[in-house]
């Protein structure tokens, strides 16, 4: 079977052509699960299968998978990839219209490597204050797309511990604490779907610091495009950002959020693509 490996900002994926390779979605949950294993498979954080699309003017259909072999509604950065692989495979032009469980995403071709994206609509967006072992949290909640891409966001300057140094450069015993509290609040009863755990600082005007505890990858991912976008949609309606070129630092690398209103409205994401590698799964175990 052959793939591509790619990243956007670090959070990185294995796309395969479904149809070229005759995968169906049936096989995907236990194809990701093994291929996306670090040490003893490829390695990635996310799973992808192109399809031909089932809906008129999409260019084609996308199928996510978490490296624990559970289905994802979309994936922000995971999308961008996938308008690189589909211009450079020739499946697109410089504009791409996806088809994902989530809804229809749109992408553009910026340069080589930077693809912009219209993300989901947002479908729920609530404030909550979320019992923790540590105290009480508050957090907003934001569906991404319907079904909705579940996150959680939460500002980290309000939490009910310190937080030092720089989110998205956490490492080590200063981890530790926020990995625990994200793995606790993205099972929080709250949240019926599970949850992506956002955690932000603002850093800046129009600049932010933020740290993202995925669902389906059960750790710290190094860039959620959906998260991201959640985050600035949240400051935006409470007036804490603008919601023009605002920028966040990810572990990654940095993404950028527009909120466009009037004509094309909707919240666009911004950011790096790597075409890491093209391969071949050799080893028989994985099927």
């Amino acid at each position: 079977m052959n793939f591509t490996k790619m990243n956007g900002a670090g959070n990185d994926f294995l796309i395969v052509d479904g149809i070229r390779e005759k995968i169906l979605p049936e096989d995907c949950p236990k194809l990701a699960e093994n291929l996306c294993r670090r040490h003893l498979s490829i390695g990635a954080d996310g799973f992808m299968l192109v399809l031909p699309s089932e809906k008129e003017g999409c260019d084609f259909r996308m199928l996510f998978f978490n490296s624990d072999g559970t289905m994802g509604e979309m994936c922000g950065n995971g999308a961008r990839c996938i308008c690189r692989y589909a211009y450079e495979t020739g499946l697109s032009g410089e504009d791409q219209t996806i088809e994902t469980t989530a809804g229809i995403v749109t992408g553009k071709r910026i340069d080589k490597r930077n693809y912009r994206i219209r993300l989901n609509d947002p479908s729920a967006v609530k404030d909550l204050v979320i019992e923790s072992t540590i105290g009480p949290v508050e957090a907003s909640y934001v569906e991404l797309g319907n079904p909705g891409i579940p996150h959680a966001v939460v500002d980290c300057t309000k939490l009910p511990m310190a937080v030092t140094g720089t989110l998205s450069a956490l490492h080590g015993k200063e981890k530790e604490p926020v990995w625990d509290l994200g793995r606790e609040l993205r099972y929080a009863k709250e949240f019926p779907k599970g949850a992506n755990v956002n955690f932000y600082r603002i850093i800046g005007p129009d600049e932010l610091d933020e740290l993202t505890y995925e669902r389906g990858v059960e750790d710290f991912t190094f860039a959620c495009g959906t998260g991201t976008g959640s985050v600035v949609h949240v400051l935006a309606q409470k007036g804490l950002v603008s919601g023009k070129n605002v920028k966040v630092h990810v572990r990654g690398g940095l993404l950028v959020i527009d909120i466009v209103t009037g004509e094309n409205a909707g919240i666009y994401l911004t950011g790096p693509t790597n075409m890491v590698a093209r391969g071949t799964v050799l080893d028989e175990e994985l099927f």
